[in-house]
This record gives structure tokens, sequence and C-alpha cells, in this order.
């Protein structure tokens, strides 16, 4: 049978209501969540590690290089098979990507969790954990790298997003089809993933200092001079259309570049790429002349690669083969 370690972190599937608080709080170890998953015994032999109960909205690097540890600690282990990591969904789409960039295995790597507290009629988290079980049984699943398994559908880490703050099916990929749904009572494969990007190792300490700005119209370079006095080691810009910027906005970041952060310049749209088209002042063209990396991926998954890169003492070279497309 296989074998199968779950990492149990919090999250919604481990919620119930609270009177005194005032909504749901968790409260449910691994141990009461998987007694919600009897079919889960009869997939795996499960082993349960509690690391914690934290909001993924909580969730800071340094806590997430703890769990990619623990994670690559049990996946070193012969007589297992697989890890699957519980955790809340607000978050998902960053950790799994992060667990995909750090956990240099072929065994599967399965984040997951529930949209709907463990009180609910609909609870999803019963589902959700027995689905990633099955998903890590089967041989199919080796080589994949970290994936996400929510209502029935297996989507690559690196391209899962968040569509929608409270559907079941909110978990979709950025672009392309998932790797595999569930139908049936089995999965039935739909795509084959290309490219898994990895770092070479898990880093000791994080760098939690990498900022996010989304660019909006007529926006300039007054929130990037107000953390400018921190020197963070990286900011990621997620700008209009397929890079663009006001001037202002460029100027700043080019300001901070030359005080040694690492620039990267994404899109804040749902699909799609920066590219160097517009050479006007702040296009995407006059970023890249500035010394910004193109990224590959969209913005909460740019800042992702940056921090861990930056984490592992990636020089600008190797930080762009990383990020960028």
């Amino acid at each position: 049978m296989t074998n199968v370690s779950i990492i149990f972190t919090g999250g919604t599937i481990a919620t119930r209501p609270s009177a005194e608080a005032g909504g749901n709080i968790p409260v449910l170890d691994g141990g009461a969540i998987l007694a919600l998953a009897p079919e889960v015994a009869e997939v795996a032999e499960i082993e349960v590690i509690d690391w914690g109960m934290v909001p993924a909205s909580h969730l800071r690097f340094g806590q997430v290089l703890s769990i990619a540890r623990l994670a690559d600690e049990q996946l070193r282990r012969a007589d297992v098979d697989g890890v699957v990591i519980v955790q809340g969904t607000d978050a998902i789409e960053e950790t799994a990507f992060a667990y995909d960039l750090l956990l240099a295995t072929d065994k599967p790597i399965v984040i997951t969790g529930a949209m709907r507290d463990s009180s609910a009629p609909d609870y999803d988290g019963s589902r959700n954990l027995t689905d990633s079980v099955r998903w890590v049984a089967r041989a199919e699943s080796r080589g994949t790298g970290a994936v996400v398994v929510l209502d029935g559908t297996v989507i690559a880490a690196d391209v899962v997003v968040k569509r929608d703050s409270v559907a079941m099916d909110t978990f979709q990929p950025r672009s392309g089809p998932p790797l595999a749904v569930f139908l049936d009572g089995s999965f039935v494969p739909v795509s084959v993933r290309d490219r898994r990007r990895l770092l070479p190792r898990i880093p000791d300490e994080p760098v939690e200092d990498v900022y996010l700005i989304t660019a909006v119209a007529g926006i300039d370079g007054a929130l990037i001079r107000g953390i400018s006095r921190l020197l963070p080691r990286g900011l990621v810009v997620a700008a209009t259309g397929s890079g663009n910027t006001h001037p202002d906005l460029l100027a700043a970041a080019t300001d901070l570049m030359a005080r040694g952060t690492t620039v990267v310049l994404t899109t804040r749209c749902a699909t799609g790429s920066v590219a160097p088209a517009y050479a006007f002042p702040g296009g995407g063209a006059t970023w890249q002349r500035a010394g910004a990396i193109m990224s590959a991926f969209d913005g909460p998954k740019s800042r992702v690669a940056l921090a861990l890169g930056l984490a592992c003492g990636l020089d600008e070279s190797e930080l762009a083969s990383l990020i960028g497309q």
C-alpha cells in the first residue's frame, strides 16, 4: 500500500465557527481532519504530522521554509511515497509554487485545503484530502512536481491561480488545461507539464523584504520612494498591459536598482506576460533597458521566486534564469 506523510498546517479545512470569536477559527488537528475523511485509510497508509494551525494569510517565508524542510525530510525517506501539505487556500497559489521550487524530488507533492469550514453541509475538505492521497498513489503523479488538488482538479503549482473568493472551483490554471481531473472515481490525465524550475537548495534563512506593487492608471513612484528608506532586497512591479507604467514609477524603481535592489517586472493582467513592446517612457522596453527582470509569472509568484532566489544567494543572471521568460 502507498505510504503518504500528511503535514497539517491549518486553514479553513481545520476551522469551525466560534460564536465567541464571531467567525471561523482553526480548531482541528490532523487526526480530527482525517476522522472526517475515512476513505483516505482505504487508499494509503498515513503518517500524520501536525506542524501547526496557521491561517495561510499569516504565513511568512520563514514559515514556508520550515514546512519545506519538514516535507523534504519526509520525501527523503525510502518508506514514504509522497507528501500532502494541508493548508489554507488564501495563499496556496504562492506556497505551492514555493514548494515546487524548493523540493527537488520525483515523488509527488500535493498541496490541498478546503473552501468550506468543517461544520458546513458542503464541507469539501474530506473530498480534497482523499483526492490528494489518491493522486499520490497514482504512478502518473511521479515527476509532476508540486501540484494543487482541489475540487477534483490537479493543477501544476507554477500556473495555479485562485480566481474567486468563495467558489468551490476557484482554483484554475492561469493558462492552459489542468494536469488531470477526477472523474467517475479516478483521475483522468488532461495534459503534461512542460518545464519545472528548481532552486539549488532550501535556503537557511528567508528573505522577507520583497515587495509587490501593482500599477494603476496614473500611479507615480511615491510608494516605491516610501519603501526606499528600508532598502528592500527585492521589488516586483505588476505593470499594466504588457509591462507599462507611469514614467515616474520607473524612475523610482531605477533609483532603487542603483542602490542594489533587484526589480522584477510582470503584468497585472489575468493572463499573458510582459514584453519590451513599448519604448515610450515607462514602457516595457524602458523597464528592460533599466535592468528589470522580465518575469514569466504573475505578481505573487514572481515575488515568491525572487524572495527564494535571493535567499539562495542567486546572482542577477541566475535570478533572471529562474524568473524570466
